[in-house]
């Protein structure tokens, strides 16, 4: 991708709102830009980046057989009135009328409909388990939109459900996805801590949320360094009436607290929504049952927020490989033999090594370096005229101060070793 031709603009003013440091990062490098309070665009870089979670969520979903689907957001009242939380929703729904004065919601979340969708398609234990999962627009009614993309009102998030004969196979399969959880994560190169929490207007058994932890999260966890007991704060505060009282309620050391943020949240539902809308099959003994239903989200604007504010430094962001919106920062520092750098460039990319490449001839040596490091990308290679004549290129790890002289023979090898 040649810089010249990509849809950017660095240096634009950032609001008084954005607090962070990381997330004023992903304005300034023109990741994402606000159009109102709690809703964003993704620029080409940004949705670079997005594509890039998405993929791996998709591919450790796919690694637990979960199949995917693509569910309506715009959602009739009538689902919501059986379930009975068209009143009860926190926060509150988005309610429209369309023209013939019919009642809908935008969905911030999709029981409703896929326990309707499910209910069609089973009617025997032979049908079961099921799971499916989607990568949606969700849509939630927030009263304080803050922390850019961190609390928004529109928002990209990956739900998964899963449909089971009884409980036991329910707990099973729920351990299945904290394991796949714990895989993304940790490909994400986050710290994340798992806590048990409130399953909120969710509702259902029991739910835990996956934490990562950063001095600038918004949330708070109490932690057992002992056991690795971690609970939210509203999940503490509710289970405890003394709120003096901060033991570990499994080996009774004392409770830490930790700041951090809120980018994963699953649910054991038991049979809250299969009762509400019917969803029995018929067992082995040719008995009717309730299905036991799960329900496993990830927030992945959250997921790119949270990368943004513990990847990143005094200079810029500092994405993980796996996630950076390209590989490599190819940067032409006044060499006016283009063809030699685009040779590089070809060799590279033909090696399917994703290149930014700043080709820029109205920008100046120091505004290319500062704007590499403001987007972060993993490797930073300097072209100039000094470099060239070494037969060589300057090759420098984002975060890192070390500079590196590479043979021009060696770079693929070079880039290949640090993947």
């Amino acid at each position: 991708m040649l810089q010249s031709k990509l849809f950017y603009k660095s240096n634009k003013d950032i609001t008084k709102s954005e607090e962070f440091s990381g997330l004023d990062f992903l304005h300034k490098g023109d990741f994402i830009e606000k159009l109102a309070s709690g809703v964003y665009s993704f620029l080409p870089l940004g949705w670079r980046v997005l594509r890039k979670i998405q993929k791996i969520i998709r591919e450790e979903m796919e690694a637990i057989n979960a199949q995917e689907v693509s569910l309506p957001s715009l959602q009739p009242k009538t689902i919501w009135e059986e379930s009975g939380r068209w009143n009860k929703m926190e926060p509150p729904l988005f309610k429209l009328k369309d023209q013939h004065n019919k009642d809908f919601a935008l969905g911030p979340t999709h029981e409703e409909v896929i326990t309707g969708l499910v209910k069609k398609r089973v009617q025997s234990y032979r049908d079961l388990p099921i799971f499916l999962f989607q990568i949606q627009t969700k849509f939630r009614n927030e009263i304080r939109s803050t922390g850019s993309l961190l609390r928004t009102r529109e928002f990209l998030m990956k739900d998964l459900y899963s449909f089971h004969e009884n409980k036991e196979d329910l707990n099973e399969y729920y351990k299945r996805v904290e394991g796949a959880y714990r895989k993304i994560f940790t490909r994400l190169n986050l710290d994340f801590i798992q806590v048990n929490a409130l399953s909120g207007s969710i509702g259902g058994e029991s739910s835990h949320e996956f934490m990562v932890q950063s001095p600038l999260g918004e949330d708070k966890i109490y932690f057992c360094d002992q056991c690795k007991t971690g609970f939210s704060e509203e999940y503490f505060l509710a289970k405890n009436k003394d709120k003096k009282n901060i033991l570990c309620e499994k080996c009774n050391k004392k409770l830490k607290t930790r700041s951090v943020i809120e980018c994963a949240h699953i649910f054991n539902l038991g049979e809250k929504y299969s009762s509400a809308f019917g969803l029995n099959f018929l067992d082995r003994n040719g008995q009717t049952k309730l299905v036991s239903m799960g329900c496993y989200g990830i927030g992945i604007g959250r997921i790119m927020a949270t990368i943004a504010l513990t990847h990143s430094d005094k200079n810029g962001l500092i994405w993980p490989k796996e996630v950076s919106p390209f590989l490599v920062h190819i940067l032409n520092l006044n060499l006016k033999n283009e063809k030699a750098i685009e040779k590089i460039v070809y060799e590279i990319e033909s090696e399917g090594i994703e290149v930014l490449y700043d080709d820029r001839e109205d920008v100046s040596s120091g505004e290319k370096l500062i704007e590499a490091d403001l987007i972060g990308c993993p490797l930073r290679i300097v072209v100039s005229k000094r470099t060239m004549e070494k037969g060589m290129v300057e090759i420098k790890k984002r975060g890192e101060e070390n500079v590196e002289m590479v043979k021009l023979e060696d770079v693929i090898k070079y880039i290949y070793d640090y993947c």
